[in-house]
């Protein structure tokens, strides 16, 4: 409407002047509903072509987008493991901080593991001290058996020496029990020895391997209760946070609630721009948007960052071949726009659906003093019709309140 009030205004009055002051035509007789084609027709014509070429060039220079959010992420409460709610320690759309306590889970079974655990711990020490005590007694074995042993050998080479001195003293069968009492004590020996270094590695080896399975088992059981307390992961707000004692969660499929983190999303709008757009769409860009949210208001802002990669050509790997076909979705260019101003951040509701208009700016080339005139005019004009798309934004503000309010029948 702009457009064609604007072209109308250098095309349709002028030639319409002409043929009523210059031509002396009047209406009613020369100018009628009929002739009023013929009549006008270098002014419609022109007319229509200046409105579709400047509604072109507005809508491609300065784009528009309709798709403009400012979204924002949640987290989703869940604990690590399922239960039975025993405590909840705060309360509806409540302000948390970072690892603050939410609720607790029933840890009968864990406080029970751990408690065996601690138990078993005791058991292990006390077994120290028996293996302790069983060194002890097997050193006093392996003394008393050397002891033996050393007798045995003693009156065991006496006799050799007397039957090498005179053969008829000491029997052969005597000698024969010697030796074998020798040996006797010897295996005593080696029996204690190894009693001896078995209580050593009961003490040394196996006791402090199963403390340390003991311990492991305790510290399992001690991260199990500390799970059962699930604290805020980040600082935020609770929303949709009903728990009371008695409910059961899962992480799977039953949920807490959730948080909304502080500071998500805030003072970044999310616009889809058409692919055409594409070329002209840059970073630092100047825009403005206006909200539902914020009725009668008009947001300057920039555009900060801009999606390299567009939804619609996504796809994830499965059994059968991608066709490009099945994608009819043109996709749209993914643009972050955040308020120019200090004063304007923090004024739009999060998850507000807005409207947003981005202008070219010429300014930086129309400097260059080699620039051809035709191209100088050019970017003068691109430039100048901006005002057109402001002022359609200002009017869909104006009558937002209005077409909502009483057109849409709220």
């Amino acid at each position: 409407m702009f457009e064609l009030m604007f072209c109308s205004s250098v095309t349709i009055l002028p030639d319409y002047l002409i043929r009523r002051y210059v031509q002396g035509k009047r209406w009613g007789r020369e100018l009628t509903l009929f002739s009023v084609w013929y009549e006008l027709r270098w002014g419609l014509t022109l007319c229509l072509l200046l409105t579709v070429s400047l509604i072109t060039l507005v809508f491609f220079y300065h784009p528009s987008s309709t798709n403009v959010t400012s979204m924002f992420r949640t987290v989703t409460i869940l604990p690590e493991r399922n239960g039975r709610v025993e405590e909840v320690y705060v309360g509806i759309n409540q302000q948390v901080d970072a690892g603050q306590p939410l609720f607790k889970l029933d840890d009968t079974a864990q406080q029970a593991a751990a408690a065996t655990a601690r138990s078993r711990l005791a058991e292990l020490d006390a077994n120290a001290e028996l293996a302790e005590a069983q060194i002890d007694a097997a050193q006093a074995q392996l003394d008393a058996a050397n002891s033996a042993l050393n007798l045995a050998n003693i009156e065991y080479q006496r006799n050799v020496e007397l039957n090498q001195r005179n053969p008829n003293v000491v029997a052969q069968r005597e000698l024969d029990s010697l030796k074998a009492r020798v040996d006797s004590a010897q295996g005593q020996v080696d029996a204690a020895q190894a009693q001896l270094e078995t209580a050593q590695k009961t003490l040394t080896v196996q006791i402090p391997a199963q403390k340390a399975s003991a311990q492991a088992q305790l510290e399992e059981a001690q991260v199990q209760i500390d799970k059962s307390t699930v604290v805020a992961g980040t600082a935020g707000r609770l929303e949709q946070f009903t728990l009371r004692p008695g409910d059961v969660v899962n992480p799977m499929i039953r949920s807490a609630g959730l948080l909304v983190p502080e500071g998500a999303g805030r003072d970044q709008f999310v616009a889809g721009f058409d692919q055409i757009s594409t070329q002209v769409l840059k970073v630092g860009m100047i825009g403005e948007i206006t909200c539902p949210s914020l009725p009668m208001d008009v947001i300057p802002v920039f555009v900060s960052e801009i999606q390299d990669v567009m939804s619609s050509g996504q796809f994830r790997p499965t059994d059968n071949l991608a066709d490009v076909t099945t994608n009819r979705s043109p996709g749209t260019v993914l643009v972050f726009m955040s308020p120019l101003y200090e004063a304007d951040k923090g004024k739009v509701t999060l998850g507000s659906r807005c409207v947003a208009n981005a202008y070219t700016s010429n300014h930086a080339k129309l400097e260059d003093p080699d620039l051809p005139l035709t191209t100088f005019v050019f970017y003068h004009v691109v430039d100048t019709v901006a005002i057109i798309h402001a002022a359609i934004l200002r009017a869909q503000t104006l009558l937002l309140p209005v077409r909502t309010l009483v057109l849409g029948g709220h």
